[in-house]
């Protein structure tokens, strides 16, 4: 799906609230025991109803071990959101990592971040180091 003038762009706020910040521990992705992505720079994002989720930037993920596909949805409050593959994880892994390339303002921080979908890669840790 692509923007069209019938989308709507919803603000954050008591209603929806999402709240995105610096992850202090280093986030790492595997898929079939290879990392993905590794990554102390990671922003873990909450929102309203919905589970953390930890968006790495696509400078500390291999991007040459994904695939983009043309698969595609809209979200209000952060905009239009584009898919990858793992092909290394098989059917599993299909549009296993979202992104928001021009995301709304309000979400601006995870603009140039890609984030992982717990069941369709191996793990994602939280470490210490």
């Amino acid at each position: 799906m692509f923007a069209t003038p019938e989308r709507t762009v919803k603000i954050p706020g008591p209603d929806h609230a999402i709240t995105i910040t610096p992850n202090p521990l280093r986030v790492v992705v595997s898929v079939g025991g290879h990392v993905i992505a590794s990554s102390r720079e990671a922003l873990t994002l909450r929102e309203s109803h919905f589970g953390t989720v930890h968006y790495l930037p696509r400078k500390d993920v291999r991007m040459s071990l994904l695939e983009r596909t043309t698969h595609a949805t809209y979200c209000p409050y952060k905009g239009e959101c584009a898919y990858y593959s793992i092909p290394a994880g098989g059917e599993r892994s299909v549009n296993a990592v979202w992104t928001y390339e021009s995301p709304y303002e309000s979400v601006a921080p995870i603009k140039d971040y890609v984030a992982f979908y717990p069941d369709r890669v191996g793990t994602i840790e939280e470490r210490c180091f």
